[in-house]
């Protein structure tokens, strides 16, 4: 094609192929920018299932720190670590998309996002890093060290050992071996890349911080399951068949070792001084005179085989005798009154009459797992009646009723470090990096409110609109004038309950931070 005197005719052919092979060229660049815009779609959506699913593990993991707190309040002081590095990593990525397509003015136009000039200026300075660019490779190897030491740290070792292996690699800025040489790991990942390659690349990260999450948190769990099947970890539970026992009558119940194994037949069991020949499924049926009103002491050993060695539980827990109940007894677990948008716990019982034998009814109210155990979900009005029937042992019903008064949840407040709120002084320096927030002072239950934006007012300055939980770019900027003694407003803060987003929230009141430096 290039090669002696051609016509005009075929220049013009010639020119032809060379437009034609140079739409071919774009056309795939248009696609690939397309691709990599659809993975980061799919990224975003598994980021916020993962975290979805993180969050309700982690929630898991805390309430079992509270009911056992010798078994589980070690793992959730490790995980709660791991998730705080967790959090903060992740909203540091977060403020980086952000910050990044902030020229962008369709984000869904991935076609569009086919400059390199963002990601360049952004990581790289001439051969060097950007100030930001440092920062960014600071907080992975942050995050990869500080989570390998929670990990390596932590009573499961040999659990976490795999964990901290795959998160090293995972988290790894080593420099790239190429075909000739190396290439450090910044310039090889993100210089002369398309804005939508680098915003996709974050989002992996994120799905990698999500993934080590759910590593830790399942290697907890399995390691806690493994543990808990060992013949060493066995307990005496007494389990009474109902939870009081009437004056006069006789107490009746049995006492199980922990997993209520019916395979598991112990040697001998000793019940204050008398041995006790009625086993069955794993338990020492019981059955003797109640005893006087008040606790009642119940000691003895549960003893079993275990290989050529004799295993002795001791026995030692308290029954209470009552007198015969006329009204029923009900309480709200959190307070005298019931809130809408949450789930309040409400414990039911009748001394004397086991939990099989109560009926409770109430618009909103359903059974919980647990004996006496119900959850409170209130509609309209101002007031809701919990109305309670029980059948005695010899067949009396007793009925009672007891009227609760329904709020709604009072208006969250802007916070930052996740416990200041209404007026505060901080450096404008340290303000620019905090999170925001919003909580209840003083509310009852411990809710969970998620911060998807809110707007920033400067003195001086106009309104800066904010997505997200940190200070973007613009409201950075906005704080950059202020002076010693302004008064910058947080407000219009966008907030919703997790678990319960299609809850309406009241406005979240404002945070008014006075800059000192």
């Amino acid at each position: 094609m290039a090669g002696g005197k051609l016509s005009p005719r075929q220049k013009m052919i010639n020119l032809m192929y060379l437009v034609f092979i140079a739409m071919l060229a774009m056309n795939m660049s248009k696609q690939v920018l397309s691709a990599f815009g659809f993975m980061n779609e799919k990224l975003t959506e598994s980021n916020v299932s993962a975290d979805n699913k993180n969050g309700a593990t982690y929630a898991s993991l805390a309430t079992k720190a509270s009911d056992q707190p010798d078994k589980f309040s070690h793992l959730n002081k490790e995980a709660k670590n791991v998730q705080a590095l967790s959090q903060d990593f992740n909203a540091f990525i977060e403020t980086m998309k952000e910050e990044l397509t902030t020229k962008v003015e369709d984000k869904n136009n991935y076609e569009s996002m086919d400059g390199t000039d963002a990601g360049d200026a952004y990581f790289f300075k001439g051969e060097k890093y950007t100030e930001k660019g440092t920062a960014f490779l600071d907080k992975i190897n942050n995050y990869r060290t500080k989570v390998a030491d929670v990990l390596a740290k932590a009573q499961k070792k040999k659990e976490f050992a795999g964990i901290i292996s795959s998160m090293k690699t995972r988290f790894d800025t080593s420099d790239q071996k190429l075909a000739e040489g190396t290439q450090p790991w910044l310039k090889n990942r993100y210089e002369g890349f398309p804005l939508i390659t680098t915003v996709t690349n974050l989002s992996q990260i994120q799905a990698d911080i999500k993934t080590t999450e759910a590593e830790m948190l399942s290697a907890m769990v399995q390691g806690q399951l493994e543990s808990d099947v060992s013949m060493s970890n066995y307990t005496t539970i007494l389990i009474p068949e109902a939870p009081a026992t009437l004056q006069g009558a006789n107490f009746k119940g049995k006492i199980v070792l922990g997993r209520y194994d019916a395979s598991l037949k112990p040697s001998k069991v000793i019940v204050n001084g008398k041995e006790i020949t009625n086993i069955k499924d794993g338990g020492a049926i019981l059955e003797f005179p109640a005893g006087n009103v008040g606790e009642n002491a119940i000691k003895g050993e549960f003893i079993f085989k275990e290989g050529d060695s004799l295993i002795r539980l001791p026995i030692e827990t308290k029954y209470a005798v009552v007198a015969k109940p006329n009204s029923a007894v009900i309480s709200a677990d959190k307070m005298n009154v019931v809130y809408r948008g949450v789930q309040n716990p409400i414990t039911i019982s009748m001394p004397g009459v086991p939990d099989n034998a109560i009926t409770a009814n109430a618009p909103g109210l359903r059974k919980a797992s647990g004996l006496g155990k119900y959850v409170m979900s209130p509609g309209k009005g101002k007031t809701v009646k919990i109305n309670v029937t029980g059948k005695l042992p010899d067949g009396t019903p007793v009925t009672s009723g007891q009227t609760f008064r329904i709020k709604s949840i009072p208006a969250p407040m802007a916070a930052i470090r996740g416990n200041q709120w209404g007026t505060i002084k901080m450096p404008k320096t340290s303000l620019q990096k905090m999170t925001i927030s919003a909580l209840i002072p003083d509310f009852e239950f411990d809710l969970k409110i998620n911060v998807s934006g809110f707007s920033v007012k400067v003195p001086g300055s106009p309104t800066v609109i904010v997505k997200g939980k940190r200070f973007n770019a613009a409201a950075i900027r906005a704080l950059g004038k202020a002076r010693k003694g302004d008064m910058v407003t947080i407000f219009d803060v966008k907030a919703s309950l997790v678990g319960n987003s299609g809850y309406y929230l009241k406005k979240v009141g404002g945070l008014n931070v006075q800059i000192t430096n």
